[in-house]
């Protein structure tokens, strides 16, 4: 789906430098005129050989008949009159300096003209491109091929202006300290007794736009069994249910799609016909992806099946505000009374809907609703490429690793210094987004991320992060959070935590386990053998007992029987060619295990 806010695995792709038009193509030159690079023409006539005037190049012509008189009239030896005093050295101009300048000035002047005919040439053509692909739209297809292509030009425009990072790094300033609350003092206002209608006034939304495959995955990631049988999208609809039986009320569920996962989602979503969640859907834009070396678009249909699939691309969840809007049903939610929404991504399992944050967005102690509210939470050594919230032209602002320069990228990952990071749990006001987009006002920084196709190709994806228009909207705020609100399944080792012993589950919410002595995650790290999910079950006869482990290794190939316990620090290596086997019922306490094991069975 694009840019992943608030994970410690998947930083957003480093923005590449883009100090203007030309710098990203090839047809830019780097200088002002064709002439100029290729040197200063030769001279042409005496006049120009001579050099600029007040200088003479090479030695001095002799006169002819010597000495310092010349001869006039028509014999061998004509009348000698004396020759004129020299002529007084020409003073140098005073404005000379300045008429450097001035020529200086101008041949930026021209510099920058000829980029922006470029700029011109390069829109151009690509609305060339654009019309030939939406022509071969079928009608039914027309009008939201139209919209998606008209998002892209604009986004493509944007590319092609900006210049150089997109973050003052001079500028960038801690944020105030009450423009970032603890949640202990959200959570200390306690519940009023009307929760129910303010329930009532919210929309659940999780993004959806992604697919299984960096876990061997094929179709959407959110129907991946994660506990017990259970998808992330069950889980998610257990969740809203239980709120709604709990508190009779009606928090309907939307997802926001991908054409990657819109038609595998939507037969699923059949088993849920009785659940007591209304759930929506609505498609984020469908956008052509670009050739690095030419800024067109490969794809030359609106088709994206078969060899098409890899021309398109959704581009990143900051796409969530158009596309809401365009689908129409931000309209209806209005209409039916919804003012927030909670939005976040469909495989953190730690953003289930918070009453006491939401209480506040409805009832501030100001009495000045926030339109815009991110939940953060403490880096730990796991989490330094996450985006940090920070003041900025007395706004707060969203800065991702990949808008920092490379200068500073150090100073960003310095957890003494930016302590907070987005988990992508958001809360957002309704009314904002709709006089937001209606306005084109939402400013959200462009996200370069380069891509090489199957066949080498090399492409760029133009993306925007959904927590980024934080500074577009008004009044917003920052919650630190539990670091519970942030437990994202990205990888198999992710995978591990939340189907073992150190959560359990109730009501689709995974909580950690009393059990457990320190409220700190263990660090896990299984090797390539372990990147597939097949791969991974197929290694585990059952999930290990992991409540007092504090660090596990696992490189190699390497399988677990039954009932194996893990504590302390354990490391697995098995080299090449070697495997090993942890027999059933082991118990390993800060143990390194190496060499060759295996089990057999006799």
């Amino acid at each position: 789906m694009g840019p992943r806010g608030g994970s410690r695995h998947h930083a957003p792709a480093r923005e590449e430098p883009r100090p203007s038009a030309r710098a990203a193509h090839p047809a830019f030159p780097q200088t002002a005129g064709r002439d100029s690079a290729r040197g200063p023409p030769p001279p042409t006539s005496a006049a120009a050989a001579r050099g600029p005037p007040g200088r003479r190049l090479g030695p001095r012509p002799r006169r002819r008949g010597g000495g310092g008189r010349k001869e006039v009239g028509g014999g061998a030896r004509g009348t000698r009159v004396p020759a004129p005093p020299p002529r007084p050295a020409r003073p140098r101009p005073p404005r000379c300096r300045q008429r450097r300048d001035f020529s200086k000035a101008m041949s930026q002047a021209g510099t920058s003209q000829f980029q922006e005919v470029i700029r011109q040439e390069l829109e151009y053509s690509m609305k060339v491109e654009l019309d030939k692909i939406l022509a071969t739209a079928p009608s039914n297809e027309l009008e939201h091929a139209k919209k998606d292509l008209e998002g892209f030009k604009k986004l493509f425009h944007r590319f092609l202006q900006e210049k150089g990072p997109s973050v003052d790094w001079g500028k960038i300033q801690r944020p105030p300290e009450d423009s970032i609350q603890p949640y202990e003092k959200i959570k200390a206002r306690g519940l009023p007794d009307n929760i129910a209608s303010v329930l009532n006034k919210l929309v659940v939304v999780k993004l959806n736009g992604g697919l299984g495959t960096s876990m061997g995955c094929k179709g959407p990631k959110s129907l991946i069994g994660v506990r017990n049988e259970n998808t992330f999208l069950d889980l998610t609809v257990q969740q809203i249910e239980h709120l709604n039986k709990s508190y009779n009320t009606d928090v309907p569920l939307v997802l926001m799609n991908s054409f990657n996962t819109d038609d595998d989602t939507k037969k699923i979503l059949q088993k849920y016909s009785h659940s007591r969640v209304k759930i929506y859907t609505f498609n984020q834009s469908r956008y052509p992806r670009i050739n690095k070396e030419t800024l067109l678009p490969i794809a030359k249909d609106v088709s994206y099946s078969g060899e098409n699939t890899e021309c398109w691309y959704p581009p990143g969840h900051g796409d969530i505000y158009a596309s809401f809007y365009n689908s129409g049903l931000l309209d209806n939610l209005i209409a039916e009374g919804k003012e927030y929404i909670f939005v976040s991504n469909i495989d953190n399992l730690g953003a289930t809907v918070d009453l006491y944050i939401l209480n506040h967005l409805m009832n501030p102690p100001n009495g000045k609703r926030c339109e815009f509210v991110m939940e953060v939470t403490n880096k730990t050594r796991a989490d330094v490429k996450g985006g940090t919230l920070t003041q900025y032209e007395n706004k707060l602002r969203l800065v991702e690793i990949a808008q920092v320069p490379k200068a500073h990228v150090d100073e960003f990952k310095s957890v003494s210094k930016f302590k907070i990071f987005n988990t992508n749990n958001l809360w957002i006001a309704l009314s904002a987004i709709k006089r937001l987009q209606e306005k084109n006002a939402i400013d959200m920084e462009i996200i370069v991320n380069p891509k090489t196709l199957d066949g080498g190709l090399n492409v760029i994806q133009l993306e925007t992060a959904v927590g980024a228009a934080i500074k577009s909207f008004e009044n917003s705020l920052g919650i630190n959070v539990p670091r519970s609100r942030f437990l994202p399944v990205k990888t198999t080792s992710d995978l591990l935590l939340v189907m073992s012993n150190l959560y359990s589950l109730n009501a689709g919410s995974l909580t950690m386990s009393e059990k457990r002595e320190f409220p700190t995650v263990p660090l896990v790290k299984l090797g390539s053998s372990f990147t597939k999910v097949q791969d991974y079950l197929r290694r585990f006869e059952s999930i290990p007992d992991m409540l007092e482990l504090d660090h596990l290794t696992v490189s190699g190939d390497v399988t677990f029987g039954k009932n194996v316990s893990l504590k302390g620090t354990v490391i697995i290596i098995a080299n090449h060619g070697d495997r090993i086997d942890i027999p059933a019922g082991a118990l390993l306490e800060n143990k390194i295990v190496s060499g060759n094991l295996r089990i057999l069975d006799h």
